[in-house]
C-alpha cells in the first residue's frame, strides 16, 4: 500500500518560524493563556487582513458566538444562515437560543444565493444578523450580498473560516460585514493545531469579545463576574504557532492554487465534470478542490476508487436544512445546496502533496471514466 495522502493535513513552515515563537515562550516560561505571542498574532493577523482589530479565540464556531452575541443576538431571534456550510456555522445561533433560517446558494458562487436573502427578507423582516459563509475558499458575491443587508439595516456576519487569503475586488474577506471569523483548525490553510481569530471595524466590541471570552472577569482586585463569561481565550503556545504560519499564508494559497490547476488541467475534459467555480471577482485561496459529477460515474465511485488507493476525499457539506437536528428551520431556496452536496467531490488538497501525488489522485480518477 502506498503512502496515505491526506485531504488537507497540518503543514508546518520549513523554516520553523513556529519553534521560534513557541521557543520564545517557553524560555520566558510564558505558556499561560495569554501573553506577548496572543496580543502580537492578533496584532499581526489585523495587518495581514486590513481589519482594525482582532481577538484571538479557541477556535473559530467560538468566534462565531461572540459575533452573535456582540451583534446583540438573543432568545427568539432570528438569524439567517448559509444552509451549505459545516455545523459549526449554524451551532452558535442555537448557543444563543436564537432562530436560524437557511438559505441556499447559488451555482455562480457555490455561496448564499442573493435572490433567496431577499425572499427570506420578505417572509422575516424582523431577522437580527446575517451569517455568509466563504465555502472552501471561494467568495461569496459581497456586493449583492452587503447592499442587501444594509438596506435592512441587519448585521453581517461573514464566516471565513476556509477563505483566509481569499481575496473579492482586491479586498480579504472577512472583512466586508460587520464581523469576521476565521478558523486555524488543523486542516485549514495555515493551522494553530485550533483556535480562531474574530475581526471587526469597531474596535470597541472586539475588546468586549475578548472580556466576554476571558470570563467577563470585572476590573476588580477580586473575581467578580457581573456578565456571563466564557473560556474562549486562545493560548500563548497556539498563538505562536499562528505568528510562524502567518509568515507563510501566501506560500500557501500559492500551492492551493497549482493543485487546482493540476487537477482541472487533468481532469475538467472528463465528460459531466464540473469544477468549482471562478469569477471575475473572486481570486479564492482554493482551500480545498472540488468538482461535480453528474454523470454515469458518481461522487461514490470516485470516493470509493481513492480509498482503495489509501487516498482521501470527501463529499461536499451536507446543507444544514438536511441535517437531522436542525431539519425543522425554515429553508429558502430553489435546492442549489442539495445538488452540490449530491453531485459534489471534494479532493484531496494538501500543501504537501507532491505532482506524482497528484498524478496519483488523477490517473485513479481518470481510470473510472475508461471502464
Amino acid at each position: 500500500m502506498e503512502d496515505r495522502i491526506f485531504l488537507s493535513s497540518p503543514h508546518l513552515s520549513d523554516e520553523g518560524y513556529e519553534m521560534e515563537y513557541i521557543k520564545e515562550a517557553f524560555d520566558t516560561n510564558w505558556i499561560a493563556p495569554l501573553g506577548k505571542n496572543v496580543d502580537e498574532f492578533e496584532k499581526e493577523f489585523a495587518v495581514k487582513v486590513g481589519s482594525k482589530s482582532a481577538a484571538a479565540l479557541s477556535s473559530g464556531t467560538a468566534a462565531i458566538h461572540l459575533a452573535l452575541k456582540a451583534a446583540g443576538v438573543e432568545k427568539n431571534d432570528i438569524v439567517f444562515c448559509q444552509s451549505l456550510t459545516f455545523s459549526a456555522t449554524a451551532n452558535p445561533i442555537i448557543y444563543q437560543n436564537a432562530i436560524p433560517v437557511f438559505i441556499d446558494s447559488d451555482y455562480t458562487t457555490w455561496n448564499m444565493c442573493p435572490n433567496a436573502l431577499e425572499e427570506a427578507f420578505e417572509k422575516y423582516p424582523e431577522v437580527k444578523a446575517v451569517i455568509v459563509v466563504h465555502l472552501y475558499g471561494l467568495s461569496a458575491d459581497m456586493d449583492q450580498i452587503m447592499e442587501i443587508c444594509r438596506k435592512h439595516n441587519v448585521v453581517v456576519i461573514e464566516d471565513a473560516a476556509e477563505s483566509l487569503g481569499t481575496y473579492y475586488k482586491g479586498q480579504h474577506t472577512g472583512t466586508f460585514g460587520d464581523y469576521g471569523i476565521f478558523s486555524f483548525n488543523g486542516n485549514k490553510i495555515i493551522t494553530t493545531s485550533g483556535g480562531g481569530m474574530l475581526v471587526s471595524k469597531n474596535e470597541e466590541r472586539i475588546a468586549k469579545a475578548r472580556f466576554w471570552a476571558t470570563q467577563s472577569r470585572d476590573q476588580a482586585r477580586h473575581y467578580q463576574h457581573s456578565e456571563l463569561g466564557f473560556n474562549y481565550r486562545m493560548s500563548n503556545i497556539v498563538a505562536g504557532i499562528g505568528r510562524g504560519q502567518l509568515k507563510i499564508l501566501d506560500e500557501r494559497v500559492a500551492k492551493k492554487k497549482y493543485i487546482f490547476d493540476f487537477y482541472q488541467r487533468g481532469l475538467g475534459n472528463l465528460e459531466d465534470v464540473e469544477f468549482m467555480p471562478k469569477n471575475e471577482l473572486d481570486e479564492p485561496n482554493y482551500w480545498l478542490s472540488s468538482m461535480t459529477v453528474m454523470g454515469k460515474v458518481r461522487p461514490s465511485d470516485i470516493f470509493s476508487a481513492l480509498e482503495a488507493e489509501n487516498i482521501e476525499s470527501r463529499p461536499v457539506w451536507k446543507p444544514m436544512h438536511l441535517q437531522p437536528y436542525f431539519e425543522k428551520y425554515t429553508f429558502v431556496g430553489e435546492g442549489v445546496s442539495e445538488k452540490l452536496f449530491e453531485n459534489g467531490v471534494c479532493l484531496p488538497s494538501d500543501t504537501k502533496m507532491t505532482d506524482t501525488d497528484l498524478k496519483r489522485v488523477v490517473e485513479t480518477i481518470k481510470e473510472l471514466w475508461n471502464k
